[in-house]
């Protein structure tokens, strides 16, 4: 599933500056709620990436039980900082 996919999924547009406050807020439940159900771990990691660049990931350590699914989203997180550093 890409990027747009989920947007759509879960706010009902790839245009993230198109959702007022509520439509945002109601699709990062939505999404919390799925990770919360989701068993697949790429799934699980795709859904945190999202929640993750919209400021409302949980905590590595509450999202991931596996050390290396901690470890890749802490490469993703640094990642994202030299991305807007650069």
């Amino acid at each position: 599933m890409d990027f747009d996919d989920q947007m759509r999924r879960y706010f009902g547009t790839a245009d993230l500056a198109a959702l007022t406050p509520a439509t945002l807020e109601s699709g990062i439940e939505h999404m919390a709620v799925e990770f919360g159900l989701e068993k697949d771990r790429n799934r699980r990691f795709a859904l945190w990436t999202l929640m993750f660049m919209l400021g409302k990931a949980p905590d590595l350590d509450v999202a991931f039980k596996d050390r290396a699914d901690q470890e890749a989203a802490r490469d993703f997180m640094d990642m994202m900082d030299q991305a807007q550093d650069g």
